[in-house]
């Protein structure tokens, strides 16, 4: 199923909360935080990595692009890119700052989508939707890529391009994102990682 479907890692963000480092090459248990979302997710899927610095580091771990707009233009830029350079019908996306995804992330969306009929499907974790979890049609590039120049968000794209929100609330705990150099050390703490 998942033949069909490139994955891309969404690391291109600026990392304002750690101080402008690079968050997915940050430590967590020993392992930069980008291995750990690349192990919890499905291995016969094609990857991509969004990435707009440390490209080379990044390019171990999967094939990689960067925003077409310069200077950390957020989160909709790289699902645009990603889009752009996706090879496959479907692409899905998560951020690079959740070690933990659902392992039936992906399929889970994908069905949603086929049955509904519909161009995205977007994680709704049972309290919020979870904009950068999502699946979408590559059709959907010169929509995303024109929505990115114009600064908008990705959940006004996606509320543009109707799509529809998956619930996901029995996996709740397992979106839980690391933004600040305190929540890796909880996160750590938690889970019996080293720190």
């Amino acid at each position: 199923m998942e033949s069909a479907i490139t994955i891309a890692i969404l690391a291109g963000g600026a990392a304002a909360r750690l101080g402008g480092r690079d968050k997915g090459l940050e430590l967590l248990g020993g392992r930069p935080l980008v291995a750990w979302v690349v192990a919890a997710l499905p291995r016969d899927a094609q990857w991509l990595i969004v990435a707009n610095r440390h490209i080379d580091v990044y390019g171990a771990y999967a094939p990689t692009v960067s925003d077409a707009i310069a200077g950390y233009a957020g989160p909709l830029a790289g699902i645009a890119a990603a889009l752009a350079a996706c090879g496959t019908p479907y692409l899905a996306t998560l951020p690079v700052d959740c070690p933990a995804p659902p392992a039936n992330l992906v399929p889970r969306l994908l069905d949603a989508l086929r049955a509904r009929a519909v161009d995205a499907c977007v994680v709704h974790d049972g309290e919020r939707r979870q904009p950068l979890f999502a699946l979408y049609r590559r059709e959907l590039a010169v929509s995303a890529a024109a929505a990115a120049t114009r600064c908008g968000s990705v959940g006004e794209w996606q509320g543009a391009i109707g799509a529809i929100e998956l619930d996901f609330a029995d996996q709740r705990r397992q979106f839980r994102n690391l933004n600040t150099a305190e929540d890796f050390i909880a996160y750590a703490d938690e889970h019996g990682l080293v720190h």
